[in-house]
């Protein structure tokens, strides 16, 4: 196209390149995944809501998908991915922490444990109760959770008292509810008083009606499996471009002698700071910051 005619042509041209961006700007609401359930909180932060844990679909050993990844931001922007290590594969970014943690320097530390790699499970449940959102009653979803909730599971499958009785809250007969209490505690979303009730039989036990349910969960092996990660040259590539602005990876931070990563991966799954991003809606917030950076 010539000059002159860019020139004659530049307000059809506004009108069709904002045309496209409002169809950019609609097409972000595709990237919600309407399978998940999400707690709502009001103003002060405090939530509730029942839900019920389902057992694993047909063709699926454990009722949950435990997932790594690594968020945080740098000079060249946020980096938000998938960890490898989900698959027990090397990842770049557990391989730079690992140094940065053995390096003997304090502050490598803190960089290690800025970087440090989210934990979270997704299972299928069913909401029981939701007054914020009732229409979410009686339906299936899938839910994101972190290490706290977990906890919770583990402590009602392995009670710490002999005078406590072990249930499976994947049960569709002796498993048990769950109520969701949200708390706003210095600044953080707290999962600390939500609680298991007593064990009892979903929809009294109607195994018809149980059987229709269980077929038609979610199957939870999509989100472990490799398509779903990017390859290790294509992280370690997005790594550097993050840290640095470049593709150099002989960064400051990187050039540390390496030594053996066994120390730094216990320290990443078991350091317990102040406060440990690892629920969803925490995760959550570097996603938002992200849309927003952009």
């Amino acid at each position: 196209m010539a000059f002159s005619d860019m020139k004659n042509k530049s307000r059809s041209s506004m009108e069709r390149l904002s045309g496209e961006l409002e169809k950019m700007n609609g097409n972000k609401a595709s990237y919600k995944d309407d399978r998940f359930w999400r707690p709502t909180t009001d103003k002060s932060g405090n939530g509730y809501a029942v839900i019920r844990f389902l057992p694993p679909s047909d063709g699926e050993d454990v009722p949950w998908a435990r997932l790594f990844s690594h968020a945080f931001q740098g000079p060249g922007g946020w980096f938000i991915e998938n960890s490898r290590t989900t698959l027990g594969d090397k990842d770049p970014v557990s391989e730079m922490n690992s140094r940065l943690w053995n390096s003997g320097v304090e502050s490598d530390k803190d960089i290690a444990r800025e970087r440090k790699r989210k934990l979270q499970y997704i299972s299928n449940i069913f909401v029981v109760s939701d007054p914020s959102n009732p229409e979410n009653e009686g339906k299936i979803f899938l839910y994101k959770y972190g290490k706290k909730i977990f906890d919770k599971i583990n402590e009602a499958m392995n009670p710490e008292f002999q005078d406590e009785e072990a249930v499976n809250p994947f049960d569709l007969w002796n498993g048990a509810n769950f109520r969701i209490k949200i708390r706003k505690v210095d600044g953080y979303t707290n999962y600390d008083k939500s609680e298991f009730e007593h064990p009892s039989a979903m929809h009294e036990g109607d195994d018809e009606r149980l059987e229709a349910l269980w077929n038609s969960q979610y199957k939870l092996s999509e989100f472990t499996d490799a398509s779903n990660f990017k390859s290790y040259d294509e992280i370690k590539s997005r790594l550097d471009k993050v840290l640095s602005g470049s593709t150099s990876y002989n960064t400051a931070e990187t050039t540390r002698v390496e030594t053996s990563s066994d120390n730094y991966e216990k320290a990443e799954d078991t350091t317990t700071s102040t406060v440990q991003p690892d629920e969803e809606d925490n995760a959550m917030s570097y996603f938002q910051k992200l849309a927003n950076d952009e």
